[in-house]
């Protein structure tokens, strides 16, 4: 049975970043949100208000912390930064486009791009080792002050969703920049998430 407190807890996606928009893996650099991914953030905090969430958590990632500091301005909230939640480490591949990754070893990207659970980044971390550490910071996140949103990143998602959904929490490994999920795989799998376009994670 769904621990009662998965059903005040949401994650939200960061705004979008120059990198989302190129198609290139940034993984752990500290990235910030480029114009639309501000706009997206203050979008999102305004969607956070009739939640009344009483914490907020954060991946300490520029681009994370930019979008929980819009969220902490509307709501009031101090963000909590916890360093589990940051991004998948992509290791050799970060700050690479896609494209030249994909070309280069086409079989490897592939699963990546299916998010399949045995896969992981070249010299850097692998998504079995990122379920580990998502879930202890969620299990935290859940003995704190409820309802609360995490802001994360969107393989932080689908570390979060795998679990409690198996396969159908898959569709999770694009979620919109600025999405709000619930973790709740019952409100997640019939839920409207908001935000912006389904970027690749990165």
């Amino acid at each position: 049975m769904p621990d009662p407190a998965e059903r005040q807890v949401y994650l939200a996606r960061h705004g979008q970043t120059a990198y989302n928009h190129e198609g290139r893996f940034q993984g752990q650099q500290q990235i910030p949100l480029d114009d639309t991914g501000r706009a997206q953030a203050l979008e999102l905090a305004e969607r956070a208000v009739p939640y009344g969430f009483r914490a907020l958590w954060t991946s300490p990632l520029l681009r994370a912390r930019e979008t929980a500091d819009a969220v902490a301005a509307r709501t009031g909230l101090s963000p909590i930064e916890d360093a589990r939640l940051m991004e998948t480490d992509a290791g050799e591949w970060t700050d690479r486009p896609f494209a030249e990754v994909r070309a280069e070893a086409p079989e490897l990207f592939d699963s990546f791009a299916a998010a399949e659970p045995g896969f992981g980044f070249p010299g850097g971390e692998s998504f079995a080792e990122q379920e580990v550490r998502v879930e202890a910071a969620l299990a935290d996140v859940m003995r704190g002050e409820l309802p609360a949103l995490v802001v994360c990143h969107g393989m932080v998602i689908r570390a979060a969703m795998h679990p409690r959904m198996g396969s159908q929490g898959l569709a999770f490994t694009r979620v919109p920049n600025a999405a709000l999920v619930p973790l709740d795989p019952v409100a997640a799998a019939n839920a409207e998430l908001g935000g912006g376009a389904a970027t690749t994670p990165s």
